[in-house]
């Protein structure tokens, strides 16, 4: 499939790579290669250098190439599909599963089971193994995502996510008591200088990164809070990174709070997984334009932890 956009005036367009990349879905890499094939058109003429910054105003055409052939297979697993029609799906992801195949986890991937769910349909557009992906939940983070089956609205949904007009809304369990009722969050998000694997809001080449939240519930034996967030960004890790920089770390987060566990009246209460779940989901459909949106429960396992910090309040 041929993509085809503008450079918007004004602004710093960045790196054709990465300009690329972020419109076609794919990685960094894989849009130097398509550079350096030829297969992107900057004004009609094959740019000179992947690194090149497009000037304002520029047409650009990229060749997208499908996801690869016999890479993603259909397997019968259980998922909960709140919402599917001929150009997008909306599920409920549960704790445990990944989105799509990476390395060490090939099979049993939400991507997987909505193949099979679809009867093999899904968008020609998105990185190799992840077509149709827009966005996505860590592996242990709970709750809604869209996912687009054509192309059409793969595009539509990326410009909402790029616009910020989707309505995200997480429910996170977080270690202590906050100050104050509410609050913002903005600290830039990036690679952290130590540990590659993890994010940081302490890097010399973050990115920006906001976070509003408002406290729902808070409780002082043992110090905890279920707060309600909702992202003005979409950095990876960002809700966990924010709050853990704060001192109010995600309760199970074994990456940046290493909080599993609670000490209630004298038992100490497991915390299985991190305590995050993404709540309510709202935008546009891109092909209709009907206004979308939906909500989800709290997860067992998570509401199990809420109920015993209930019981400890009284």
């Amino acid at each position: 499939m041929r993509l085809r956009f503008k450079i918007p005036p004004g602004g710093q367009p960045g790196r054709l790579d990465a300009v690329v990349a972020g419109r076609a879905g794919i990685t960094r890499s894989q849009a130097k290669k398509l550079i350096e094939e030829g297969k992107v058109l900057m004004d009609g003429i094959p740019p000179s250098k992947a690194g090149g910054r497009p000037r304002a105003g520029a047409v650009v055409e990229v060749e997208v190439p499908g996801p690869e052939a016999g890479g993603l297979l259909p397997e019968p697993i259980d998922l909960d599909v709140r919402y599917m029609d001929d150009y997008l799906a909306v599920v409920d992801k549960p704790a445990g599963m990944v989105v799509y195949p990476a390395a060490g986890h090939r099979k049993g991937t939400l991507l997987n089971a909505l193949l099979y769910r679809t009867g093999g349909k899904h968008a020609g557009v998105g990185a190799p193994l992840r077509p149709g992906v827009v966005h996505r939940l860590d592996k242990d983070t709970t709750g809604l995502m869209v996912i687009a089956l054509e192309d059409r609205t793969y595009y539509g949904l990326l410009e909402q996510f790029k616009s910020r007009s989707i309505r995200r809304e997480y429910a996170a369990l977080v270690w202590g008591e906050m100050k104050e009722e509410e609050g913002v969050i903005s600290l830039r998000i990036g690679r952290s200088r130590t540990d590659r694997k993890k994010m940081s809001t302490r890097t010399s080449r973050g990115k920006e990164a906001v976070t509003s939240w408002r406290v729902a519930e808070s409780f002082r034996f043992p110090a905890a809070s279920l707060v309600l967030a909702r992202l003005g960004t979409g950095r990876t890790h960002q809700i966990r990174v924010h709050f853990a920089s704060i001192g109010h770390p995600v309760l199970g987060d074994r990456t940046y709070g290493r909080k599993t566990s609670l000490e209630i009246e004298g038992r100490k209460i497991q915390i299985p997984r991190q305590m995050l779940h993404a709540r309510l989901l709202g935008f546009t459909h891109p092909v209709t334009r009907e206004t979308l949106e939906f909500e989800s429960p709290l997860p067992s396992d998570m509401s199990d932890v809420l109920e015993e910090l209930r019981k400890s309040a009284v």
